[in-house]
């Protein structure tokens, strides 16, 4: 566990004593050495009675409930809507055009509809992350459950297993690894979209922080919230990638035995 652990991340010490050392050479404000951004963060995220200052836990908190509320609500619905589109002709035939259309509207173009639509605040951040990932997992899903082999649906249906058993048993676990290609590219694309609802019009989370930062020009600031935000983005890629080896561990191991 740790050498695997130290193969993944060998490079990150690497990087920043090269960064260290450009940024001290250059001397550009706009360019400060991590041992900066890493004081500036002690100081003002990370020197708190539990750690957390509260200036961190009022920002943090919510933005990690935005982006996980939102990504399972995307996920319940993408999911759902994509097996039964995959699987249902005729829908699929009233609703491919909609989801065409759909996919193609930019998310953040969709900002301004969700301000006059919902109150400001939460509503608008969490109606632009779920718009703007559910189109990966939907399309995944619809793609998964119309690809399932016909010979075991065919053998389903005349042995006479339930519709429920059918989904359960058969469509869901043979589009399960497409569905999670769709999950985890939705899981990037949430923590973006979740920056980008919060640079207008909030008054909390990390987007809100990086706007202050911004308009003091605060370049320590700014590249602390870039830093949590990575560091943020690997932890949660991982938590998922750990999910999806025990979700398709049995997939992994049909794939090696073929």
């Amino acid at each position: 566990m740790i050498g695997t652990l130290v193969k993944r991340l060998w490079l990150v010490p690497v990087v920043l004593v090269g960064w260290e050392l450009l940024a001290r050479s250059v001397a550009n404000p706009f360019l400060p050495p991590p041992t900066l951004i890493a004081s500036w963060m002690g100081e003002r995220w990370f020197s708190g009675p539990l750690l957390l200052t509260d200036e961190a836990v009022d920002n943090f908190v919510p933005s990690i409930v935005r982006v996980i509320g939102s990504w399972s609500a995307a996920v319940l619905i993408g999911v759902t809507l994509g097996v039964a589109i995959g699987r249902i002709g005729r829908l699929a035939d009233y609703v491919d055009p909609l989801v065409e259309f759909g996919r193609a509207v930019p998310p953040p173009a969709m900002l301004p509809v969700f301000l006059v639509l919902f109150a400001m605040g939460t509503q608008v951040q969490v109606a632009t992350i779920v718009f703007g990932i559910i189109w990966p997992i939907l399309l995944n899903s619809i793609d998964g459950a119309r690809n399932v082999d016909r010979m075991q649906m065919e053998t389903a249906t005349v042995f006479g297993v339930p519709a429920h058993l059918r989904l359960f048993r058969i469509i869901l676990p043979a589009a399960s690894p497409k569905i999670f290609a769709g999950l985890r590219l939705s899981v990037s694309l949430a923590l973006i979209l979740m920056v980008i609802s919060e640079l207008k019009g909030s008054t909390d989370g990390i987007g809100y922080l990086l706007s202050v930062a911004s308009n003091n020009a605060d370049m320590p600031g700014i590249w602390a919230g870039v830093v949590v935000l990575g560091v943020l983005g690997f932890a949660l890629n991982s938590l998922f990638l750990v999910i999806e080896r025990r979700m398709l561990g049995w997939h992994r191991g049909a794939r090696r035995t073929a």
